[in-house]
């Protein structure tokens, strides 16, 4: 047994004993339906029965926590006969892998967000996706780790353990970034996903760095730590115990190797060290500055429990070095090229500026940073950082994604106004970070486990800490095959049901204590609901393929195909979908199959924004018989703007669907996704 499940058995002891509060005789419920449709408006019934429900003291983090899933609801791309996989930005961009746009830097978030969803179709048809051709590893990631993590929340033996073999190959494909000599892991920043890093800047002498300076990073070797940790877990529970133990020994090998090589005693951190020589750099040499990359180990557990590592974690939290007043500092100021600006879209220097990783503040690696505390905070003994502070670091991620009063997050931000530094219409609700793991695993303190039990630390600040919180709620966490609810209420007069925390287990409330801190409680494993898995019919990824779009007006074909193209989101900033011209009154979008196809059922998606944009006020779905077009007898919900409108009739076989439109006076239609099933 480790140190920490020993400590949380014994705390747990202690919950039970005298000090905790009675039980009350029923737990407090949060109203999921009212909640769905003031957060999410018309779009509430995809959320209502898939999310866990959540509320705290602090209104900014709840917004931001609904803000999340509407994140990561809009970056679910439906492929059709491949399911869904989740997206780093909206819309292309010409480094994604085609003809998915599916980019595995940042999967890791991905997986670590949607398995808490309580629908598993999402997550298990990307983690599907991704172990069958998705990922060509164009950058690094920690995706069997990520993989790991969420069978700790669902159990799901069978889904984690078939993929053990694509796992095992490629994680072998990353010995061609393994240097034997040195028994580390290297990479060139830019396939980090980190360009213009010291080692790359410095590699080029202060002229460039977009590319080269390839490096022994902590980034790398935590995830192939991570990644060897997983597999070995995996195989285990397949009962392979020799993978287990090959992939058990490569971790534990590269994890010593790793701290006695990549800690700089100097900087008191992990640093990178320079893998290529160049005119200006030498293989071997260690970079002249502290990066936040060298927490990355942390998130997954890599580092030993030693004061002289976790001394490294006061320069997070110092203002004069990673510690920036609006967000942590990828670099520190005194590094000589610190901000400096290497590349616009655009005219030089009176275009926009482009992605650096120089000083400016990421959310992709403010999420690793947090993990990384979370995990230093649950089960390391020191007294570098505080729940405060990671309360305050939290709040202060939470203020990255308001524009004002809007709610956007994008690429990167200046760490001292906290404003976004990327200027580009890419940037726009990006996904590549992380916020609800760190709310459910950090602040509320679920620890998943692969034992039949949940245990539960929240890492908040004791009551009258400027940090702390009075209370919050969390409710409809799918775990193991229960819904699991957990409750604190510092004096409980907010839900008026007793003083302190609470966990419960499928509505009945199984432990209280009076006080924070950890609870373990038993749960017995239970059978996970099968996946159901809807096949949309008319996706279309690659253009002027059936099948294919046509329309009475807006005929460009990227317009067209828009409406196809198995993307759903409602954001403003961002069109998506076929957009028609306000005039005639009524108009048409047809979807042309090239075959036969069997139809029984329509979902369309409407976009309205007060102004242009209307939903039709009626529509007619019609059929092609081979000669006419004929009107299908279907039950038709009435038209709904920025959310999901259903049609159902008697199933058909057609090689063409035509959907008539009512355009509003004045208004112009976008039509976001229409979906045929």
């Amino acid at each position: 047994m480790n140190r920490w499940k020993h400590a949380s058995l014994l705390a747990t002891a202690a919950a039970s004993l005298a000090g905790a509060a009675p039980v009350p005789s029923a737990p407090p419920m949060l109203d999921n339906h009212r909640i769905a449709v003031e957060r999410f408006g018309n779009d509430a019934p995809w959320y209502e029965n898939r999310i866990p429900f959540f509320e705290s003291a602090d209104p900014r983090i709840d917004a931001v926590y609904y803000y999340r899933w509407s994140l990561f609801r809009a970056h679910q791309r439906d492929l059709g006969e491949r399911g869904f996989i989740s997206t780093e930005f909206l819309d292309d961009v010409s480094w994604q892998l085609e003809p998915w746009a599916s980019l595995n830097d940042a999967t890791g978030f991905h997986i670590a967000e949607g398995r808490w969803l309580r629908d598993r179709r999402y997550a298990d048809d990307y983690i599907a996706h991704m172990y069958d051709g998705g990922n060509d590893r164009h950058f690094t990631d920690y995706m069997a780790d990520s993989v790991w993590g969420r069978y700790l929340v669902d159990g799901d033996r069978p889904g984690v353990t078939r993929h053990l073999a694509a796992m095992r190959r490629l994680y072998d494909q990353w010995d061609d970034h393994f240097d034997r000599d040195k028994g580390l892991y290297w990479v060139e920043p830019l396939a980090d996903a980190t360009e213009y890093t010291i080692s790359s800047i410095d590699a080029s002498g202060g002229l460039d760095g977009f590319g080269g300076g390839q490096a022994f990073r902590p980034s790398i070797n935590g995830y192939m730590f991570a990644n060897a940790r997983g597999i070995a877990n995996i195989a285990r529970l397949a009962g392979d115990d020799g993978v287990a133990e090959t992939f058990d020994r490569r971790a534990d090998t590269l994890k010593t190797t790793f701290q006695r090589d990549m800690w700089n005693p100097a900087l008191r951190h992990f640093i990178d060290r320079h893998q290529r020589t160049t005119p200006y750099v030498t293989y071997w040499q260690p970079i002249r500055g502290r990066e936040l990359v060298g927490y990355v180990p942390w998130a997954f557990d890599m580092i030993d429990d030693d004061p002289k590592y976790t001394a490294a974690w006061s320069h997070v939290l110092a203002p004069d070095e990673l510690g920036g007043p609006a967000g942590m500092r990828t670099v520190e100021p005194s590094y000589e090229h610190y901000m400096r600006q290497y590349r616009y879209e655009g005219a030089l220097a009176g275009g926009l500026r482009e992605c650096q990783w120089n000083g400016p503040v990421w959310p992709f690696q403010t999420t690793q940073v947090l993990l990384g505390m979370a995990n230093v905070l649950d089960h390391y003994r020191q007294s570098v950082v505080t729940r405060s502070d990671y309360m305050r670091l939290l709040r202060q991620y939470t203020q990255l994604h308001y524009q004002g009063s809007l709610l956007d997050l994008e690429e990167d931000y200046f760490p001292d106004t906290g404003r976004p530094l990327v200027g580009l219409a890419r940037s726009h609700h990006y996904f590549h970070s992380g916020y609800v793991d760190l709310i459910l695993g950090g602040l509320v303190g679920i620890r998943p486990s692969a034992d039949d039990a949940l245990e539960v630390n929240p890492l908040l600040p004791a009551t009258g800490d400027p940090q702390a919180l009075g209370w919050f709620r969390v409710q409809d966490v799918p775990y193991h095959g229960h819904r699991v609810a957990v409750t604190w209420d510092t004096d409980g007069r907010h839900y008026g049901r007793g003083a302190g925390l609470a966990i419960e287990v499928d509505g009945e409330e199984v432990a209280r204590r009076a006080t924070l801190g950890r609870m373990r409680v038993p749960v017995t494993r239970s059978d996970t609901p099968p996946i159901v898995r809807p096949i949309d019919r008319s996706v279309q990824l690659v253009r002027d393929r059936f099948p294919k779009g046509s329309a009475s007006t807006g005929t460009n074909p990227e317009n067209l195909h828009d409406a196809i193209d198995g993307r759903v989101w409602f954001f403003p900033q961002l069109g998506n979908g076929w957009s028609s011209d306000p005039t005639p009154a009524q108009q048409w979008y047809a979807i042309d199959f090239g075959k036969p196809v069997a139809l029984a059922r329509a979902e369309l998606a409407f976009f309205a924004d007060g102004g242009r944009f209307a939903a039709p006020s009626a529509y007619r779905m019609q059929a092609w018989n081979g000669r006419d077009w004929y009107d299908l007898a279907a039950t038709a919900d009435a038209p709904i703007a920025n959310g999901i409108t259903h049609a159902r009739w008697t199933p058909v076989t057609t090689s063409r669907i035509r959907i008539l439109f009512d355009q509003r006076a004045n208004r112009a239609m976008r039509l976001v996704e229409a979906k045929l099933f």
